[in-house]
């Protein structure tokens, strides 16, 4: 199994049987990840409703985050 950054943020949510998938799709990196929508849902393998909702969610968050952060530059 991989150890990584998205490892650790699905095993956070949850989901960490997803991560073996997200790494060979490409998502290897939380930025990358910010730009997952239900195509690349589809691509993983994520199908089932409440995964998906729930990934949806954090990274909805994870784009949150980064803009509350820039604004601590300004």
């Amino acid at each position: 199994m991989c150890t990584n950054i998205v490892y650790e943020w699905l095993k956070t949510l949850q989901l960490p049987q997803y991560a073996e998938s997200f790494v060979d799709n490409g998502y290897d990196d939380l930025e990358v990840c910010k730009q997952i929508g239900d195509p690349d849902l589809d691509a993983i393998g994520v199908a089932v409703p409440h995964h998906r909702r729930r990934i949806h969610e954090a990274v909805r968050r994870l784009k949150e985050a980064d803009e509350r952060a820039a604004g601590l530059y300004f």
